[in-house]
């Protein structure tokens, strides 16, 4: 399964009405990324990771050309450049969002990209309710009971006949 890495921009501090940033990073290999780097990094707006990667790649065919390299020595330099971006991908958008002062919120481990957001903000919204989110109500238990006089709901439930609840027909009677 792919992990994904949730990232959130540095505000006063992360909350439900910022969710629409949330980055979710997936690690492992980027097909794109290695077939088309340039538009992927672009794409993504990794531009100094554009930049260094023009570079790069410049500086080696020309590099390789001047000591006199062949046609098949450089493709095959510019293709193991290609496969080391493909697996970097996920590392180069790791450290733009960290550089543009992002931080990393969570890991999550998840089929796809929708699955991994849903496991998140369920486990996020949950740690969240507790502290931060006073209009949020666990609906889950019974609704509270008060003793009012007079009212037919704050009445106990009357207790069935010989004062046993439950499987035993007895009480002190086996198992």
């Amino acid at each position: 399964m792919p992990v994904y890495t949730v990232h959130a921009p540095v505000t006063d501090g992360a909350d439900l009405t910022a969710t629409d940033r949330f980055a979710f990073v997936r690690d492992g290999f980027h097909f794109w990324a290695a077939v088309a780097g340039v538009i992927w990094l672009g794409w993504h707006r990794l531009w100094l990771a554009l930049i260094g990667s023009i570079v790069v790649m410049l500086a080696v065919n020309f590099g390789l050309a001047w000591l006199g390299a062949g046609a098949r020595t450089i493709l095959a330099i510019d293709v193991v450049l290609a496969l080391l971006l493909g697996f970097e991908a996920a590392s180069l958008r790791r450290w733009t969002l960290s550089r543009r002062k992002w931080r990393q919120l969570d890991i999550v481990v998840a089929d796809d990209e929708e699955a991994a957001e849903r496991r998140f903000f369920d486990r996020w919204t949950a740690r969240h309710r507790v502290y931060n989110d006073p209009y949020s109500v666990e609906r889950g238990g019974p609704p509270p009971t008060r003793h009012i006089p007079g009212q037919p709901f704050s009445k106990p439930p009357p207790i069935p006949q010989g004062g046993i609840i439950g499987l035993f027909p007895e009480p002190g009677g086996s198992r």
